[in-house]
């Protein structure tokens, strides 16, 4: 990067919000995922008009540009693959305005989840997709993904919330979609384009988002499986039996082994655990959603079940689910954390597809997930230095998403593409989607500024 684009930088956001210190820039080389290249610099602006300054900038002097939340991702999404600069966007993290008569809330993107939460909890409301990063990842973030989290399965995800943006264009024009009312079908639907567009369309720089009424009760149950796949079908049923529960979980054999090898928690090492939890606003409601759910278990062979009967039995309960990342983290040096979706009744058919997977490889791929959308999330840890380990690992993913695309499912269901699956987007979408995908890319961005190296946008 030339002398004078750095000055022009530091012209746009001030020299305490530009770093190109080496120790900043290899923080900025990687987020969650396992991909790294380093950017040329890195900004932290406080406005639209600054943003639209850089991007104008961008397009003049033709460097890539990055927009970054908290680097949560795991599709390599914040990696800066060409260069260029970071722009950081943690700083705009204000909490515009609650309107809980218009059930809605503004925020800048580097609000974190958490945040909003608490500012939503004396209104008694919540904003429902609920990433398992949500206590350090931002709302913009979530935007450009699309996140989800345990919630999904009854309260969808970001795409469901998301009523109006405010988005600088490539080009540096602001622009903004949508509007605060809870329907419209005026024009095409730029908000949703954005939703879901890792940042490569637009940087968005406000956010209106609905609000749900929060269920003031909930109910929680958890069941053990011999068999993988009774614990597939279960999850299966329970989800057309007409009970919509808030959160579905599934943890496997491989998963919970690692655990009781990290930890003192000895959970018992059966093929799968899933995990149920009803809500609403009496006891009798969600107690009633809740029996129905143990009910398919019994049916569909649970060894154990057992209920919660306090908050704190219920934490318990969730304490083997929401541990497991963390500990798959610490067995190896390297961590591939997949984000596969398939139709509801293929999770069986998936979860054995994984243990075939696991024996054929020679690798151990725990598996938590999202049991209740179909999302599931196989992790494997391995050696990234072990050329062998990598190449099994490369071959297993690869077969991996095939067998997901001909199940009918998705290659992601809230990380993103990013760098992780552009290699494989082919395998999902045929070459006419594909080609209109460009061309969109290429009418909102045609010097490919923005976040350049996602999602096979340049094939």
């Amino acid at each position: 990067m030339e002398d004078k684009t750095k000055k022009a930088l530091i012209d746009i956001v001030g020299e305490e919000n530009y770093t190109d210190n080496l120790i900043d820039l290899i923080s900025y080389s990687k987020d969650a995922s396992e991909h790294r290249h380093r950017p040329d610099a890195a900004v932290w602006p406080a406005t639209a008009e600054e943003i639209s300054a850089i991007l104008k900038l961008a397009n003049k002097d033709r460097f890539p540009v990055v927009p970054r939340g908290a680097g949560t991702s795991l599709a390599g999404l914040a990696v800066p693959e060409k260069g260029g600069v970071i722009l950081d966007l943690v700083r705009m993290n204000k909490i515009i305005s609650v309107s809980v008569t218009d059930r809605l809330a503004i925020v800048q993107p580097g609000v974190v989840y958490a945040d909003l939460e608490r500012a939503l909890a004396p209104h008694d409301f919540f904003f429902p997709p609920d990433p398992a990063s949500g206590t350090v990842a931002t709302l913009g973030g979530n935007v450009a993904t699309n996140a989800g989290g345990i919630k999904g399965a009854k309260y969808g995800t970001t795409k469901d919330y998301v009523l109006a943006l405010q988005i600088v264009l490539p080009d540096g024009r602001v622009m903004r979609t949508g509007s605060k009312c809870m329907k419209s079908s005026s024009g095409y639907d730029l908000t949703k384009l954005f939703v879901g567009s890792e940042g490569t369309l637009g940087v968005v720089t406000e956010i209106t988002l609905k609000i749900n009424p929060k269920p003031s009760l909930t109910s929680t149950a958890m069941a053990t499986f011999e068999d993988l796949e009774d614990a597939g079908r279960a999850v299966s049923e329970i989800m057309h039996s007409g009970i919509l529960p808030s959160a579905l979980e599934v943890v496997d054999q491989q998963t919970l082994i690692a655990i009781n090898q990290n930890t003192d928690l000895n959970l018992p090492e059966v093929e799968a655990i899933l995990i149920a939890e009803t809500d609403g606003h009496t006891r009798e409601e969600t107690q009633f959603q809740l029996n129905k759910v143990i009910e398919i278990f019994k049916k569909n062979n649970a060894s154990t079940v057992k209920q919660a009967a306090t908050k704190e039995e219920a934490e318990a309960l969730w304490t083997a689910r929401k541990s497991a990342y963390a500990v798959m983290s610490r067995i190896n040096n390297s961590l591939a954390v997949e984000d596969l979706s398939v139709p509801m009744s293929k999770v069986p058919n998936i979860l054995k597809a994984l243990s075939d997977l696991a024996k054929k490889y020679d690798l151990k791929i725990p598996t938590v997930g999202h049991a209740g959308d179909g999302n599931l999330h196989p992790t494997i840890s391995y050696d990234g230095t072990n050329p062998d380990e990598v190449k099994r690992v490369e071959q297993a993913s690869a077969e991996l998403f095939e067998k997901v695309i001909e199940l009918g499912g998705t290659l992601t269901g809230e990380h993103g593409i990013g760098l992780a699956k552009a290699p494989f987007m082919h395998l999902e979408h045929d070459p006419v989607a594909m080609d209109v995908m460009r061309s969109i890319k290429k009418s909102f961005d045609p010097n490919n500024i923005l976040n350049p190296g996602k999602m096979a946008l340049e094939g």
